[in-house]
């Protein structure tokens, strides 16, 4: 059975994402958006480098990506999406809830992260995503993610 999507998809490049994400280097976990499918789902991608400031410290000698950072690259593409649908003008995304978070191998300097994003369910200004995160096809990390639209003045 084909699990891929029967809809067109469109993309985010760089410049789109700085659009709808408040987030700059370096705290920017995404490069790009590959696939896009309306609300539903989308595929972000994060190239990895040596010469990123966690990497300094996380390990000098074994520099690995913290898992922190994978579970804020697959909510910031979660979170551009929300906000492409909702309309970056007045509204913030705010990354709310983080459950069934697992790490399944370390991601390297030269790796490209692939964060797989597919809503669960939508209420309101409520949205559940479950995330994985991917290295050469491989599952290297998953999470369970909750995000809040917020209107910037009640922010």
């Amino acid at each position: 059975m084909n699990d891929e999507p029967k809809t067109a998809l469109g993309v985010a490049e760089l410049r789109e994402i700085l659009k709808l994400l408040p987030h700059r280097y370096p705290f920017l976990m995404i490069d790009k958006i590959v696939a896009i499918d309306g609300d539903n789902s989308a595929i972000g991608i994060k190239n990895v480098t040596v010469n990123e400031p966690q990497f300094t410290g996380h390990f000098p000698d074994h520099p690995i990506m913290p898992g922190v950072l994978l579970v804020e690259g697959m909510a910031q593409t979660a979170g551009a999406i929300c906000a492409r649908k909702t309309g970056t003008g007045s509204n913030l995304v705010y990354f709310m809830t983080i459950d069934n978070a697992r790490f399944r191998k370390p991601v390297v300097p030269g790796d490209r992260v692939e964060f797989h994003v597919v809503k669960q369910k939508q209420r309101g200004n409520i949205w559940k995503f479950h995330c994985d995160a991917k290295v050469d096809g491989q599952l290297v990390a998953e999470a369970d993610i909750g995000a809040m639209i917020v209107n910037k003045e009640d922010a």
